[in-house]
């Protein structure tokens, strides 16, 4: 007999977390489901659980499945979540914490280097049959400053990384604890000024949205370079457009847009010093395992105490 239904928001799970996650009877959204989907879901097999791969979770679809009792992240961000709403019905919200955090910080790092390395622009010039050896100057990271905001796990691993390759580290966080001394704790006034980088790791609030605007890149140092692996909200898209046109702003690494999947007509795709990728920092096989294993464990600790 089954012990109850859980809701997965996507269209699979990995085979170690199903294991887990024996004796219910596993309800697949599909690869892109709306919310209207997940509410329909819901009402139709009334869940005692959902993971939340793709999508989120509102009250709508909370009041459509009277047996809920968790809702599982997997991943680490649970804005897309209607906490409030949660809380209200007694529904506890969790995240697979640190699960994915090597592979989004190891993309950080690859959205830096793309930047300062100029490896996309590079790349299509030499295809195109160009070889700039003679005029092209990259940048060296070594004795540069970063400055990490948010200092959770993914923050603190892009700053290891970062303090490995002789660059300066500062850090900001007013949560964090147990921060590595390398890591220098300053303002986001100080963090703004003085970083030649800037690598976004904090969750989205009401707080925060467009934590980027025109007004913070203006006081940014000229040239620097910003890398976003954390929520596309977090950054004024049409004022970062702005200061990189200028030139105020080097160069972007962007793996999280305000609307997703980005739009055919986005400017973003015009412009050759923003290196884009479909926010897949999180999305390596390993971290495929690690967050299902932790959403699973999760769904577990509530429903069985």
């Amino acid at each position: 007999m089954s012990a109850g239904r859980i809701l997965v928001t996507g269209a699979d799970l990995a085979p170690q977390a199903l294991a887990l996650l024996e004796g219910f009877e596993m309800v697949y959204a599909g690869k892109t489901p709306s919310a209207d989907d997940i509410t329909a879901l819901c009402g139709r097999h009334d869940p005692v659980a959902i993971i939340v791969r793709y999508n989120g979770v509102g009250e709508a679809a909370m009041a459509a499945a009277p047996s809920l009792k968790v809702i599982a992240k997997h991943g680490s961000g649970t804005d897309t979540i209607d906490k409030a709403a949660a809380a209200r019905r007694g529904i506890q919200v969790l995240a697979a914490a640190g699960a994915n955090a090597a592979a989004v910080a190891e993309q950080a790092l690859a959205l830096l280097l793309a930047c300062a390395k100029s490896v996309v622009t590079l790349d299509a010039r030499m295809r195109a049959g160009h070889w700039d050896k003679a005029t092209h100057k990259g940048v060296e990271l070594e004795g540069r400053t970063v400055g990490v905001v948010g200092l959770g796990a993914i923050g603190q691993r892009l700053a290891r990384m970062a303090h490995a390759m002789d660059m300066r580290v500062l850090g900001h966080d007013p949560y964090a604890q147990d921060v590595p001394a390398f890591i220098e704790r300053v303002d986001l006034d100080t963090l703004w000024r003085e970083s030649h980088a800037i690598s976004l790791h904090c969750p989205l609030t009401a707080d925060n949205t467009k934590l980027l605007d025109a007004r913070v890149l203006a006081a940014c140092r000229p040239g620097v370079t910003v890398v976003n692996t954390a929520r596309g909200g977090l950054i004024d898209e049409a004022a970062l457009l702005a200061a990189v046109r200028s030139g105020h702003v080097a160069g972007a690494g962007l793996d999280s847009f305000a609307v997703e999947p980005m739009g055919a007509d986005h400017p973003f795709l015009a412009e050759p010093r923003i290196v884009l990728s479909p926010h897949i920092g999180g999305v390596t096989a390993d971290a495929y395992v690690k967050m299902g294993l932790a959403a699973a464990r999760n769904v577990l600790g509530v429903l069985r105490g």
